[in-house]
C-alpha cells in the first residue's frame, strides 16, 4: 500500500477531530452514567477510538518534525479565565519540585500522549499540576477514571498507572463520582475536544502534546 501523503494525513486528522467532537463530546452532554457508551454499537465505538488515536498519532508525528521553536501566537486564551476559580478540589493535585508554577491538564487514562506529558512535566519541575480526569476514549477509559477517582489516594493511583502500568482497582459500588462528572463538565465548558489538553495560568489552552521547551515558555507567562 502506498504511504499516506502529508496532505491526506492532514485531511484524515481533521476528519477524525470532527468525528471525535460529534461522538465523544456529544456523549459527555448526557448525565454521567451514559458516558460509558454501553448503548453505542461496537462499530461506532471502534471508529471513535480509532479516529481519536489516529489524530493523536498524527499530532505526535508533526511535533517530532520540530519545525517551529516557539509557541507564541499559536494558541488561544480562554476569555475571562481565572485559574483560582477552577474547581481544583475536583482535580488530582501533583506537585513537582517547588510547585511554584501551575497548570491544569485534562487527561484520559488510556491516552499515550498524556503519559508523555506527565513525564515531561515531572522533568520540567517546579510546577503544580491539577489533573482533571477526562475519559473520552471508551469504556475502559471510563472504568479506569472511576477506579482512580474512587481510590483512597488518587495521586498515587494515577501515578502507579501512568508511570508503572499498574491498573487501578475497580471502583466500589456506590462510589460518589459527582466530582469526576464536574471535571468532565468543566472540560466541555472550556471546549476540551481531546486529550491531553493543557490550560495555563494565563488562560492559554493547548490541545495535544507540545515540546517541553514550549511548556516552559507558557509557564513563564504572567497569570491573569
Amino acid at each position: 500500500m502506498e504511504p499516506l501523503r502529508r496532505p491526506r494525513a492532514v485531511a484524515c486528522a481533521r476528519r477524525c477531530r470532527r468525528a471525535e467532537r460529534r461522538g465523544a463530546l456529544n456523549a459527555l452532554d448526557k448525565p454521567f452514567a451514559p458516558i460509558d457508551m454501553e448503548n453505542m454499537n461496537s462499530t461506532r465505538r471502534t471508529l471513535l477510538m480509532g479516529c481519536t488515536l489516529g489524530a493523536l498519532a498524527f499530532a505526535g508525528a508533526s511535533h517530532a518534525q520540530g519545525k517551529s521553536s516557539s509557541p507564541e501566537g499559536r494558541f488561544r486564551k480562554i476569555d475571562g479565565f481565572v485559574f483560582d476559580k477552577l474547581p481544583l478540589n475536583d482535580a488530582i493535585r501533583i506537585v513537582h519540585g517547588s510547585g511554584k508554577r501551575r497548570l491544569a491538564v485534562f487527561s484520559d487514562p488510556n491516552c499515550g500522549h498524556c503519559k508523555r506529558i506527565d513525564k515531561d512535566l515531572k522533568a520540567i519541575g517546579n510546577v503544580t499540576v491539577y489533573m482533571f480526569l477526562y475519559p473520552v476514549l471508551g469504556d475502559d477509559s471510563l472504568a479506569k477514571a472511576r477506579g482512580v477517582w474512587c481510590s483512597k489516594d488518587r495521586q498515587k493511583t494515577w501515578s502507579d498507572w501512568i508511570e508503572n502500568g499498574t491498573a487501578p482497582a475497580a471502583a466500589a459500588q456506590g462510589c460518589d463520582t459527582t466530582g469526576l462528572q464536574r471535571g468532565i463538565e468543566l472540560g466541555r465548558r472550556y471546549k476540551v475536544e481531546g486529550t491531553p489538553t493543557l490550560i495555563f495560568d494565563d488562560g492559554t489552552r493547548v490541545p495535544g502534546a507540545i515540546p517541553p521547551a514550549w511548556i516552559e515558555t507558557l509557564l513563564a507567562a504572567p497569570a491573569r
